[in-house]
């Protein structure tokens, strides 16, 4: 499980239709460079620089403010500065975010993800700017992080498949609806305290991760702008075609053209016995079930 997991990740830009790993490879890049730039930039006395170069990425709870910073209601959910922050929301990410993908697929997770964190982004703002408690607060608040995002996509799997259940250290099975209920009900007693403006993104996340997957269900994909900006730009950047192989039955989301075959030019390592067996194996259950040397003989014969 774990190599498979180092696996995705490692290669998460290499691959298509790979969101989950996608976004938990931007968030630890983020976080090691933002890591390394505060170390190298306080030792030097530019502390106060490091903080300014920060607070144009994280998003603020003045509108002025953010109207002169539009960019930081996408990135401010991609930073972290605390090891113990980035790891929670990675580990929730990645488990609920496996449940998102399998069900649905993985531009759609990537559609709760960033939909979530702009819903966040949004509600932060408007309690901050209408509530009289937050209003001594709204000039200089900001926040980071990508809890919203992964508030959306644990609540959307809840609402997708409540029953399925997760085994938790001490508490053994849990079914997954209760731990997004305990989140919420967390998220919501803390909303006044030290970390509210984190805690008023969390609700924000929640709700729209409730409401897509409802509107979901009724035809109605609220992500379809998130989709056609994120092909644009997977067009951009892609300097290579990916591996293309065909199968009999579509199994989604990998998308596929017919192998060109030439049985003359055979490899004596891998033989068309073989390829078709790959081949079956993919239609039956997928390109994730295959193992590294199943994927390094399809990729080397699908070259020739």
């Amino acid at each position: 499980m774990y190599g498979g997991f180092w696996y995705y990740l490692k290669n998460a830009f290499n691959q298509k239709d790979n969101s989950l790993y996608k976004i938990l490879a931007i968030n630890i890049l983020v976080f090691l460079v933002l890591l390394v730039l505060r170390v190298f930039l306080t030792i030097g006395g530019g502390e106060e620089l490091y903080r300014s170069i920060l607070s144009y990425l994280m998003m603020p709870a003045d509108v002025g403010k953010f109207i002169t910073q539009p960019w930081s209601i996408i990135t401010y959910m991609f930073l972290h500065e605390g090891i113990f922050h980035i790891l929670f929301n990675m580990l929730f990410l990645y488990w609920f975010g496996l449940l998102i993908h399998e069900y649905l697929g993985s531009r759609k997770l990537a559609n709760l993800y960033i939909l979530g964190g702009i819903a966040g982004a949004l509600f932060y703002v408007i309690i901050y700017n209408f509530a009289p408690y937050f209003s001594t607060q709204a000039n200089h608040a900001l926040m980071l992080g990508a809890s919203a995002g992964v508030y959306a996509i644990v609540v959307g799997a809840a609402t997708l498949s409540p029953d399925t259940t997760f085994h938790l250290l001490l508490l053994g099975p849990v079914r997954i609806k209760y731990i997004a209920i305990f989140y919420v009900v967390v998220a919501f007693a803390n909303s006044t305290g030290a970390n509210a403006g984190g805690e008023l993104a969390h609700l924000g996340g929640a709700a729209l991760g409730y409401f897509y997957i409802t509107l979901l269900r009724k035809g109605t994909d609220l992500g379809k702008p998130v989709q056609t900006i994120g092909r644009f730009f997977e067009n951009l950047f892609s300097n290579r075609p990916n591996v293309k192989v065909s199968y009999r039955k579509k199994y989604p989301p990998y998308k596929s053209e017919p192998l060109k075959k030439n049985p003359s030019k055979s490899n004596n390592s891998t033989s068309q016995e073989e390829i078709d067996k790959i081949l079956d194996k993919i239609a039956d259950k997928g390109y994730d079930s295959l193992s590294k040397e199943e994927k390094r003989k399809l990729f080397e014969y699908s070259n020739k």
